[in-house]
């Protein structure tokens, strides 16, 4: 079965695709909170006719098309979610809530499976299974995957495998990218406090003074991944914010830091929070000072199945012809579609959303971030060919 047709079907949707993306970037609404998303979604994948699930895991909404006959049901996941971040773009569709904004494209995500839901509703229920559409909320950190599947999303649509993208502005507009295992990293949360004793700044030798010690011990951290982790592995440890000090003459008693801890490996997971108390225990102890440590195990890491990356290949294929699509690199991102991964066969390629001009270079997350708005139809083919795809290879097999 050929799926070249569906890029030309896809490509009728554009105008409505942009006028979806482009509602949801001046509404952005974060984690939990994605009430007039969800609404608008409902509305949509009512208005085909499909059967629906709302509240799953918080806002979820979950569509699902009935084959013809029971079978297997791919599940194909977009999130929602927002950024508390303020846009800095001046287009007309810029963010109309102050401080909140669409910085990595979950407005086009969604978007893209609304557009997947209609093509595949127009076509017709498939012959055997059925394909689950997952609108999911809060990806941004706050584990949204996690609360739908804590929520009996599995048990409730039966689905026994999912695929999802996430645009990638670093590629030309179309560029389908695939890594085979790990694509994304662990993100674990680092809060420490740094505890010296306060005086006057004028006799620091009278005190501790956590500031200076602080500095050495983000300069020790770096350390951990360059020098206590295998050069093969890849371990990233960041300090993203610090707070201490009451005025210029006062010698602070305390520093408290929140950062981040990203890895690829499972077991080297596990061995940096032991580097880390090693570490800032050492640094800490030689200057008098003390410290409080507590990490937080955040999302694992995202490995792609190897048979779903095989279906994300040949849809590829099918769609564009052979070996158009790249083998990518794995990022230090942090995906919380590793929860799926960990619960059925699933995979996530990215999709080259960058035009060339400036506007579409951005990086995700970052306050000018924007993608090139035809790349939505073919996150829509693509989405919209695996699933066919996996359904015709389990009728098959």
């Amino acid at each position: 079965m050929s799926f070249s047709h569906l890029l030309a079907e896809a490509q009728k949707l554009q105008q409505q695709l942009v006028s979806w993306r482009r509602e949801f970037h001046m509404h952005p609404e974060l984690g939990f909170q994605e009430h007039v998303t969800s609404s608008i979604v409902e509305q949509h994948v009512r208005k085909l006719g499909l059967e629906v699930m709302t509240n799953i895991g918080g806002t979820g909404v979950v569509a699902i098309l009935r084959g013809k006959q029971p079978g297997p049901v791919i599940g194909l996941r977009a999130d929602m979610d927002a950024l508390p971040i303020q846009e800095e773009n001046n287009h007309a569709y810029r963010s109309k809530i102050n401080g909140v904004a669409h910085l990595c494209g979950h407005d086009g995500h969604t978007s893209m499976l609304m557009g997947a839901a209609q093509l595949l509703t127009e076509l017709g229920p498939p012959e055997r299974g059925s394909i689950a559409f997952v609108f999911q909320p809060a990806e941004e950190g706050l584990a949204g995957a996690d609360a739908m599947l804590k929520d009996g999303l599995l048990e409730k649509t039966g689905i026994s495998a999912m695929a999802a993208l996430h645009v990638n502005p670093s590629r030309p507009t179309g560029n389908i990218s695939i890594t085979k295992g790990v694509t994304g990293a662990s993100t674990d949360t680092i809060e420490l406090k740094i505890i010296g004793q306060g005086g006057h700044a004028a006799r620091p030798h009278e005190s501790v003074d956590a500031i200076a010690v602080a500095a050495q011990v983000i300069t020790a951290l770096q350390q951990i991944p360059s020098r206590l982790v295998d050069p093969l592995e890849t371990a990233v440890v960041t300090i993203g914010k610090i707070e201490g000090g009451f005025m210029e003459n006062v010698i602070a008693p305390e520093v408290t830091m929140r950062g981040t801890i990203r890895t690829l490996n499972a077991n080297v997971r596990d061995k940096i929070p032991q580097l880390l108390h090693q570490v800032i225990g050492g640094v800490t102890s030689a200057f008098g000072a003390s410290y409080e440590l507590i990490v937080h195990r955040g999302y694992p890491p995202v490995v792609n199945h190897p048979y779903m990356v095989e279906m994300i290949a040949e849809a590829s294929d099918q769609l564009f012809g052979d070996r158009q699509w790249e083998e990518g690199k794995p990022s230090t991102g942090g995906e919380d579609f590793a929860f799926y991964c960990e619960k059925v066969p699933a995979a996530m390629f990215r999709l080259g959303v960058s035009n060339g001009q400036s506007e579409t270079m951005y990086p995700l997350h970052h306050p000018r971030f924007d993608m090139d708005e035809h790349a939505l139809p073919i996150g829509v083919a693509m989405l919209s060919a695996i699933a066919l795809l996996y359904l015709q290879q389990q009728k098959t097999t």
